[in-house]
């Protein structure tokens, strides 16, 4: 009797022998965590900010609590939606965030903010990158797995063309000045090429022609940052420090308020650096302003949530046997971990300075909006996870993406065509008081009456 798919409906493993079990729900908790503390740090700056910009104190907080709201509607969607469903609109999904980004780059821009980044609509404003960062990732992951399951992982015609011309788009759209009529967003596109570069490198590209790109990209890079003079300067400020130029301000500022912090922080209260010393004191610069009124205890809890968060998702990624959904996740770590980097990085003198979020705290809708709902994915792709996933294949090889591991209950291994006695598997499973999540004893003893087979 063949194996026959345990998963529900819309599982991403249609084709494996995984049941649906209880997903892992320490991704929520942190994530809740991350986002009270981030609201924490708004409603205590909120004030300040009301002062500075002459408005209402209750704005800011009112505005984050509606993102949350929308974050998580936008979380029991992604959650819900099959995998499959995603899969088959992957492509609807990258065409609607490729005219999000088109009219972002004709919309009259903000005094204020006078990249072409953002779709406004009275008084809403959606940042269109952010889109595309979560169309990308199940773009991609889909093109990606599909290539692999047809043999045509290395056809430099139907593999590494697309993803170069697809490169190659996001480069001049997204991180070419506003000069050459482009987002000017070097940040976000970092965080891109992080994506890509992990899912193309987890599947197994060859690693020579991984680099042959990535040496083309960086002189694109190094290119738009010759041409646009507020990146040279920031640039030049990084390795020259002078807080006296406006490229140097913020990056002192920032400074002067981790380093006020101290050991504990002057107080959730206690903020002086928020009263329009700091730009963007709720947004990229939320890190320092944390810092500031926790001091180094609090930023080591802070780093230690995204940390735990981040071990997380690797260990999803380690029990998912289907290539697409491990594409995914790998895709989503790589998003939230380089994009927390870099703002730290930013606000402790570590990297140049860049007008990007940090994940989960910083103010902002789109990008609470979409973090809740690249996690949406994750939260559905843990149903589906097996302890059995992270064994090795026999005779000590490491399984790769090419190959998924199928647990085999008729075999009694892993991987193995040897067949034994069926209550094998079940004292594999006494002896190490370890079972798959959502399975019991029971089930694994009917499991394998269902797929017995006779020895040749």
């Amino acid at each position: 009797m063949s194996a026959v798919p345990l998963g529900r409906r819309g599982s991403p493993v249609d084709n494996q022998s995984v049941r649906r079990h209880r997903p892992d729900y320490w991704l929520v908790i942190l994530a809740l965590f991350l986002v009270v503390v981030g609201l924490t740090v708004v409603y205590a700056i909120s004030p300040a900010l009301a002062a500075t910009s002459g408005g209402s104190g209750a704005h800011y907080v009112s505005r984050q609590l509606i993102a949350i709201g929308l974050s998580i509607a936008a979380f029991s969607v992604t959650s819900r939606v099959p995998l499959r469903t995603w899969q088959r609109w992957q492509m609807p999904l990258l065409v609607a965030a490729g005219l999000a980004t088109l009219v972002a780059l004709v919309m009259p821009v903000n005094a204020l903010y006078p990249q072409h980044r953002w779709i406004r609509l009275g008084g809403l404003s959606l940042q269109s990158v952010e889109i595309l960062k979560f169309a990308l990732i199940v773009s991609v992951a889909s093109f990606l797995a599909r290539q692999a399951a047809s043999g045509q992982l290395n056809n430099v015609q139907r593999t590494m063309k697309p993803l170069a011309y697809m490169l190659l788009a996001v480069t001049f759209v997204v991180a070419a000045p506003d000069k050459l009529h482009g987002q000017s967003d070097l940040g976000s596109f970092a965080v891109i090429l992080a994506m890509i570069g992990a899912m193309v490198i987890v599947i197994g590209l060859p690693m020579r022609r991984i680099l042959l790109a990535g040496s083309i990209l960086a002189l694109l890079v190094t290119f738009v940052i010759v041409i646009s003079p507020y990146r040279r300067e920031r640039v030049t400020t990084f390795a020259h420090p002078n807080c006296l130029t406006s490229g140097g301000y913020q990056a002192c500022q920032a400074l002067i308020a981790v380093g006020s912090g101290g050991i504990s922080g002057l107080g959730l209260g206690r903020s002086v650096q928020a009263y329009g010393y700091l730009p963007e004191a709720q947004n990229d610069s939320i890190f320092a302003i944390y810092a500031e009124k926790f001091g180094f205890i609090g930023v080591m809890v802070l780093l230690g949530l995204f940390v735990a968060l981040f071990a997380r998702l690797r260990l999803i990624i380690e029990r998912t046997s289907d290539v697409f959904s491990r594409l995914v996740v790998v895709g989503i770590l790589a998003w939230l971990s380089t994009q927390m980097i870099i703002n730290v990085g930013a606000m402790i003198g570590l990297l140049p300075l860049k007008g990007i979020t940090l994940p989960f705290v910083s103010y902002g809708g789109t990008s609470v909006l979409f973090v809740g709902a690249a996690l949406g994915l994750v939260f559905q792709i843990s149903h589906y996870t097996s302890f059995s996933a992270r064994n090795v294949q026999k005779g000590g090889g490491q399984r790769t993406m090419n190959q998924p591991h199928v647990f085999s209950p008729a075999s009694g291994r892993s991987g193995g065509t040897r067949r034994r006695p069926c209550s094998s598997v079940y004292s594999r499973y006494t002896f190490s008081q370890e079972l798959p999540p959502g399975i019991r004893r029971n089930d694994l003893r009917l499991t394998e009456r269902m797929h017995e087979v006779d020895s040749p």
